[in-house]
């Protein structure tokens, strides 16, 4: 059952991954196996670069992801037509879903035409250069995180609240990550908060100039009170 949540293709996803679980849960499965590719890896990272979502949209699909680790990726380091290879070879059938050839769909058009038209005037090597990106992107994005969670507890005043003076002292790749934390546990959804909400959100530490609250997703708003950040339900 697809519902309508943010867009046909985000909704089939979800709905994908609700039938996956359900099956979990059904045989007790202790994982499940996505068919993934280094192709779908470097359509997705092109994807994140297109949106300007940041470094963490660049790292791609994770190898390992879902509530205890229960989706594995075991075929990213492999290319699309090797693993239909060797399907072939092993009389495994291969459905192909007609919306990867609908061009109304955007990484159907990325996968029909925009990486083709990107190797062409680069050569080959792009998808591997990609998926290489995303690696050492996802890299980068968890040490970040972690110096973020390290820093989250100093930049906190005895009642809970965001010293806007501490904040600003932070490089603005932690900053920004404390800031999407603290706006998400305040009830702001993960999927509807961009980039250019959180910049908005940190022009109240770095260019204040008595500007008003900030409204984000999910009913959120961020203000400024008192050299203090205050982001909660409005």
């Amino acid at each position: 059952a697809v519902g309508r949540d943010g867009g046909p293709e985000a909704a089939a996803r979800d709905a994908r991954y609700a039938a996956l679980d359900a099956a979990a849960e059904r045989h007790g499965a202790t994982a499940i196996l996505l068919g993934h590719t280094r192709d779908d890896q470097a359509e997705t990272v092109l994807l994140g670069l297109a949106r300007g979502s940041g470094i963490r949209s660049l790292s791609g699909m994770a190898a390992v992801s879902g509530a205890g680790g229960r989706y594995r990726r075991p075929f990213l380091h492999i290319d699309r037509q090797t693993a239909r290879k060797a399907c072939m070879a092993q009389s495994l059938p291969v459905w192909d879903d007609p919306h990867n050839t609908d061009p109304a769909y955007t990484r159907s058009r990325l996968r029909h035409e925009g990486l083709p038209a990107l190797e062409k005037a680069l050569g080959k090597g792009v998808v591997e250069a990609l998926a290489r990106t995303a690696q050492l992107s996802r890299d980068d994005a968890d040490a970040l995180d972690a110096w973020a969670s390290q820093a989250e507890a100093a930049v906190r005043d005895d009642a809970g609240c965001l010293e806007c003076a501490k904040l600003y002292a932070l490089p603005p790749a932690v900053r920004r990550r404390i800031l999407r934390r603290a706006a998400i546990d305040a009830g702001a959804p993960a999927g509807s908060l961009f980039a250019r909400h959180i910049e908005e959100v940190d022009r109240l530490i770095t260019g204040w100039r008595g500007q008003g609250a900030i409204n984000l997703p999910g009913k959120v708003v961020a203000r400024r009170q008192g050299g203090r950040l205050v982001i909660r339900q409005g």
